[in-house]
């Protein structure tokens, strides 16, 4: 029986290409599985997205709904108006500050890097000259060696008789001594200009992001600015009621009748033209700055925004440059976003 089995195989035995075929179809069905459960994780995440871009929609619904009965109704009209040009000039004036924020750190980066390049090339300049110099001193050796090889080798052709039979052997020594320090010289010009290639073909460094004196400096020219927005906005409070309507919503302030609401509208939209027409304040934006930083004080060494306790004096600053100055915390009541706009 034992032989028979041997022979034949036992009647549990399967061929290798069923086992292979039932391998195959277990890892299938673990992929299988796990492509499975892949799919319920993102049916689950999709679902949520969409009940919340649902929520997202029923809540911008109920705005629309809110802000059509306003309009419809003949008390609230105008204020949604005023209410909206008091938003855009809002809207406006953060525009302002940060593309103001933005070109100050645009031309303090170039200056550091301006001024980091020009010190990468004077420096790869000065590596090249002193390469340039050693490649000169290695020809010189090379042809001085030259010259007394060559003179060796005539000396040696000149010599005759007993001459040649005592001195041949130290003059071959001298040739063969030469021609190794040329063969050395010359390798070391071959390395010399391999390295000065290397180094012309060198990249320069990246560039570093602006120091914190650098930071501190922006910021309080961006602070000299947001006071110069508020100081302009300020007369019949303008600002304050353009800072309210970003913060509340739309119905949530009455501005009176339609007569109010034109004449504050008009308010508006004078004080805007007048700014823009104003551009010539960079001495005052400096001078302001100037003094903002005498005042401003900083958490840590590493912190580039003041505390706002310390910047809350607006400098107001005449033509004459007498400064006036008045409390408002700019920055810690977050005007235009300006937490969010200064540099850290």
């Amino acid at each position: 029986m034992t032989s028979l089995t041997a022979i034949f195989g036992g009647a549990q035995e399967k061929p290798a290409g069923e086992s292979d075929k039932l391998l195959n179809l277990y890892w299938n069905r673990a992929e299988l599985k796990k492509e499975f459960a892949s799919l319920r994780s993102e049916q689950f995440r999709l679902q949520d997205c969409i009940k919340s871009q649902e929520g997202a929609t029923a809540r911008i619904q109920q705005k629309l709904d809110h802000l059509e009965q306003l309009l419809l109704d003949p008390e609230w009209v105008y204020s949604v108006v005023t209410y909206y040009q008091l938003q855009g000039l809002n809207l406006r004036c953060k525009s302002k500050l940060e593309k103001f924020a933005e070109q100050l750190k645009q031309q303090r980066e170039q200056k550091q890097n301006n001024r980091q390049l020009a010190a990468w090339n004077e420096g790869r300049a000065e590596e090249l000259a002193e390469i340039e110099t050693q490649i000169g001193d290695r020809r010189m050796q090379v042809q001085s060696l030259e010259d007394q090889l060559q003179f060796e080798r005539q000396r040696l052709v000149s010599m005759s008789g007993l001459v040649r039979v005592f001195r041949r052997r130290s003059v071959m020594k001298t040739i063969d001594r030469l021609a190794e320090t040329i063969a050395r010289a010359q390798l070391e010009e071959e390395q010399l200009l391999l390295r000065y290639d290397e180094v012309q073909k060198r990249q320069p460094p990246d560039t570093r992001g602006l120091d914190i004196p650098t930071k501190r400096l922006i910021n309080c020219m961006i602070l000299a600015f947001a006071q110069q927005l508020y100081l302009h906005f300020e007369p019949d409070g303008i600002v304050g009621m353009a800072k309210e309507s970003a913060e509340k919503s739309v119905g949530a302030i009455n501005y009176g009748s339609k007569k109010d609401c034109d004449r504050l509208i008009g308010r508006v939209h004078k004080r805007a033209k007048s700014f823009e027409k104003e551009s010539d304040f960079a001495d005052v934006l400096r001078q302001r700055a100037h003094l903002i930083a005498e005042k401003a004080l900083y958490r840590n060494d590493n912190d580039a925004v003041p505390a706002s306790s310390t910047v809350a004096t607006v400098f107001a600053i005449n033509e004459q440059g007498a400064v006036k100055t008045s409390d408002a915390d700019l920055l810690g009541e977050n005007y235009w976003g300006l937490a969010g706009i200064l540099s850290r």
